[in-house]
């Protein structure tokens, strides 16, 4: 058995298991009750830099996650190590936390490998944090649950969103896209980037940039697909590395979003602290 171990724990995240539990709580305690209960989310937005910056606009859309429910997560981030083109899989059977390890859905992740564009490519997942960021915070909320970790390299939305509609499942699947937003501007220049992509978004277009979200080809995937899948946006959080633990001279924006049979989108989040 193959597990790959934890690239950037004690670094995006706490490496102990107790500070780290202690930690995600807090953060998921933090979310205000209201802005919860936007249905049943049957994908989900969130961004992927280190929980001192991220951590609460992702426990937004964790929050909201009905755990009873899910038993299979599909998630999407963008290669930031590895170049190569197509989207990867890992030559591994489990994925490893401090808080104890997640199990690969293999079967699934065999009939994936049957697309021209997929590959099993251990060396793009080895030191990818996209991903692994998001794993404690579904052991956080989820029971048992088995994982399809897809890590995009240089590929185009279509590609993926064929990958993301083999996969898409039922009310047992959640599937995650792992993206920040704009990078490094100054915080009122972000902060007008951001915004727009988010209309963008909630208006269920496509078209984002990769230097408005690193994570683009995932979003515009997903994007192409909430015609199809009877899903609108409703985003629930937004803010940027400025307005937690960064200076304001080159922000980090981060936004988290809910994909939704149950509830049409909302207009931009308002004015942040």
């Amino acid at each position: 058995m193959h597990i790959r171990q934890a690239a950037v724990s004690g670094m995006f995240y706490p490496g102990q298991a107790q500070e780290l539990d202690a930690l995600l709580r807090q953060t998921l305690d933090a979310v205000p009750a209201q802005n919860v209960g936007t249905g049943f989310p049957k994908a989900i937005i969130v961004p992927h830099a280190g929980y001192i910056y991220s951590g609460l606009t992702a426990a937004f859309a964790y929050a909201a996650i009905q755990s009873e429910k899910i038993s299979r997560v599909v998630l999407f981030g963008p290669a930031h190590r590895v170049a190569f083109h197509g989207i990867a899989l890992p030559d591994a059977d489990v994925f490893a936390t401090p808080l104890g390890n997640v199990n690969l859905d293999q079967p699934l992740m065999q009939q994936v490998l049957g697309l021209p564009q997929v590959m099993l490519n251990r060396a793009a997942h080895a030191q990818e944090h996209a991903l692994e960021v998001q794993l404690p915070f579904l052991q956080a909320v989820l029971d048992e649950f088995t994982l399809i970790p897809l890590c995009v390299g240089m590929t185009d939305a279509e590609s993926v969103a064929e990958v993301m509609r083999a996969l898409w499942g039922g009310e047992e699947t959640l599937v995650v896209v792992s993206s920040d937003l704009s990078h490094f501007h100054p915080y009122a220049e972000a902060r007008a980037m951001d915004l727009k992509s988010i209309d963008i978004l909630l208006a269920t277009q496509r078209g984002l940039s990769h230097d408005q979200a690193c994570g683009a080809t995932a979003i515009n995937a997903l994007q192409s697909l909430t015609g199809e899948m009877g899903l609108r946006p409703h985003l629930l959080d937004y803010r940027n590395s400025g307005d937690t633990a960064g200076d304001r001279e080159q922000v980090v924006g981060y936004a988290s979003l809910a994909y939704s049979e149950h509830r049409s989108a909302h207009g931009r989040f308002g004015e942040k602290r």
